[in-house]
Order: structure tokens, then C-alpha cells, then sequence
């Protein structure tokens, strides 16, 4: 098989084929068509085309027409398609329209081989370039498993949401979250089903975000999400129904239900004074990861005791209860407890229940003097 790049020529003249076809015959491997219909079916089923010349004036469909249907592809390599016509008696108006179609470049007929020999060589070289800027960006952006912005782009789009959030004065916020015990996660799940078990994750926190809003990778089993334009209370609030979905999530694993949970950090400007957006998000980093030490399950962006528990209210509580997250709930009972007397005296009264209720008070009140 030829290692050279394929071409297709357009051109109801045989003889004008044939004439391009020998001065390029010796540096591409040449195919040709005698009209745009043809060629248009040609493109699209033969994926090894680098390039078109094709003559304006044909039947069945014109060059400017086989142009246009080039341009309008839904496939890329088509749009993006180096595409020359061979210019001859066509007015400056259908120049025009084939200019605003998209051509790439006009060669006039019984132009020299040397000069079409050059033009397409600088026209793929050009495509190749280009086509290798967008795999490294795609590779750059794009995590392959999850399709989330890669840690490297993340940082890029911090940069510049700090940058503006400086020189508007408005607030940007970045959290921070990666799971409890990762490694623990890992172990129990396999490192691939874990992944997946992210990628899901991540699936659900992206429905979750506003469209300016960046969400992606910062490390192993850790996501982060770079919010300009929000204020910090409305942005930890976010954080800890974050922290909750999570905590009463059941990820089914080979048939059996698995609890996970997360610990999040949250840092934002302007009161948290840092001088970079990469200083704003390794903040975020830390202060997850002082959560994490702290016990898990819980967020930290700066204010007070990162080990402090946030207050359980009893719809809350008995959501935990309902998915088997008992142990979420028990630091909390005695407080809960007290909460509940009210109704518990009055079930007591109207139901006649004969509960010890000054005994239960008394216990109850104890539990929360002693945890306090």
C-alpha cells in the first residue's frame, strides 16, 4: 500500500484530470471524480482523503455546491478539510460566495505544477499542525475515563477567574472534595471499579454546577470545582448538600449497596488572602484534607474547628437512618433528643403512653452537657 497522502480531484474534463494527476502523481496518491455528486460520495465513505481540488463548473453538483456540502459536514475531518479550486472564468461574485463558503485556496487553470505542488503541501502541513494542537488540547482538557477537565486545565481556568475576580472585585470560590479513605475505597472495590465509581460521581456533580462554573480533576479519587462570581456562604452551603447526597448515596458494587462519603474544603476571595489562583486552589487542597484528619464526612473553609461536627436536624437524621448511616446519627442523639421532648410529652398525654418523661428528660440533658 502507498504511504502517500490520498487527494481527490473534481473535474468533469478528463483531460484536466488527468493533467493534474501527473504533476502530483509522483508526491500523492491520486484519485479522481468527474462531477460533485460523485466526489461528495467518495469523501464520505473513503476516510483516507487528505484533500480536494475540484473545478467550480460541473454537473449534477458544482464545485461550490460539493464545497458547501464539505463545510456543512457533521464529521470534522470534513469541515476542516483542505479544500482548492481551480479558478477560471467565474465572476468576482461567485469568487466571493466560494470565499465565504469556506475554500481554502484558488489555483488558476494552467497554473504551473510547481505552484499547486506547493500551495496543497503548505495547505496539509497546515492541517496536520492544527490537528496536533487539538489532541494536545483535548488530552490536556479532557480526562479520558470521565470527561472532566484534566488538574492541568482546571488550574488555567482558576487563572483566569482569579485574574478577572481581581480586576472586577467580585468573589471566586473553589472547593475542594475527594472521598474518605480513597486507598480503603480502592482496596474494597478494585482500582478500576473505583474510578468508575467516580466518574459517576462526577456524572452527578456536573448536572449539579452552573455553566460557568469548572469542574474537574485534582488528584486520585479528588475533584474540584472553581466557581467565579459566588459568594462564600451560598457556595459552603452548595458544599454541604454536596456532602449530604453523598452521605446517603447507596453505589451499588457486584450487587451489594456501598456507603461512601467525602470531606470538602473551601477557600474563596477576597478573604482568604492569596496572591495566585494556584495558592487559592492547594488551599482548597489543604483544607480538605485537615477535614479528612478531622474524621471525615464533613467540610472546612477556615472558620473555626475543622473537627467541629455540623449540627444534624431531625429531617436529616432520619434520612441518614433510612440509608443504614445510623453511625452519622449517634454523635448527635442526646441533642436530637431534647429537640424531640415536646412531641414526646405530648404523645405521652394524648396517647396515655406512661413514659418516664422526667427520667428521659433528665438523661437526655445529661448526654448534652457531657458532650458539650
Amino acid at each position: 500500500m502507498s504511504d502517500l497522502q490520498r487527494i481527490l480531484i473534481v473535474d468533469d474534463s478528463r483531460l484536466v484530470r488527468m493533467a493534474l494527476a501527473r504533476n502530483l502523481k509522483e508526491h500523492f496518491d491520486v484519485i479522481e471524480e468527474g462531477d460533485g455528486e460523485s466526489a461528495w460520495q467518495r469523501l464520505v465513505l473513503d476516510h483516507s482523503i487528505k484533500a480536494v481540488i475540484s473545478d467550480l463548473q460541473m454537473p449534477k453538483l458544482d464545485g461550490a455546491g460539493l464545497l458547501q456540502k464539505v463545510r456543512t459536514s457533521k464529521q470534522r475531518r470534513l469541515q476542516e478539510m483542505p479544500f482548492i479550486v481551480v479558478s477560471g472564468e467565474e465572476t468576482e461574485e461567485e469568487r466571493e460566495r466560494v470565499r465565504q463558503l469556506g475554500v481554502s485556496d484558488f489555483v488558476t487553470k494552467g497554473a504551473g505544477s510547481a505552484e499547486i505542488l506547493t500551495r496543497l503541501t503548505n495547505l496539509l502541513a497546515l492541517y496536520a499542525a492544527r490537528e496536533g494542537l487539538e489532541a494536545g488540547r483535548e488530552s490536556m482538557v479532557q480526562d479520558p475515563n470521565s470527561g472532566l477537565f484534566s488538574r492541568k486545565y482546571l488550574e488555567h481556568q482558576a487563572t483566569q477567574a482569579f485574574s478577572h475576580a481581581a480586576r472586577s472585585g467580585v468573589e471566586l470560590c473553589i472547593m475542594v472534595l475527594g472521598f474518605d479513605a480513597y486507598e480503603d475505597v480502592c482496596a474494597k472495590m478494585g482500582a478500576d471499579l473505583a474510578e468508575k465509581v467516580g466518574a459517576r460521581f462526577a456524572k452527578m456533580l456536573a448536572g449539579k454546577i452552573r455553566q460557568e462554573d469548572s469542574l474537574g480533576h485534582f488528584a486520585s479519587g479528588q475533584y474540584a470545582i472553581v466557581a467565579p462570581g459566588t459568594s462564600p456562604t451560598l457556595f459552603t452551603t452548595f458544599a454541604d448538600r454536596v456532602r449530604e447526597a453523598v452521605e446517603v448515596a447507596k453505589v451499588p458494587v457486584h450487587g451489594e449497596p456501598v456507603s461512601l462519603t467525602v470531606s470538602i474544603g473551601v477557600a474563596c476571595t477576597p478573604i482568604d488572602a492569596v496572591g495566585s489562583a494556584s495558592e487559592l486552589l492547594e488551599l482548597a487542597g489543604e483544607r480538605m484534607g485537615l477535614a479528612m484528619k478531622a474524621g471525615g464526612n464533613r467540610i472546612y473553609s477556615g472558620d473555626g474547628d475543622p473537627a467541629a461536627l455540623r449540627r444534624v436536624k431531625i429531617q436529616r437524621a432520619l434520612e441518614l437512618i433510612a440509608a443504614g448511616r445510623e453511625d452519622a446519627v449517634r454523635p448527635h442523639l442526646a441533642r436530637l433528643g431534647v429537640e424531640l421532648l415536646p412531641l414526646l410529652n405530648l404523645m405521652n398525654r394524648d396517647y396515655g403512653l406512661s413514659l418516664p418523661m422526667a427520667d428521659i428528660e433528665h438523661r437526655l440533658n445529661s448526654r448534652v452537657h457531657d458532650n458539650n
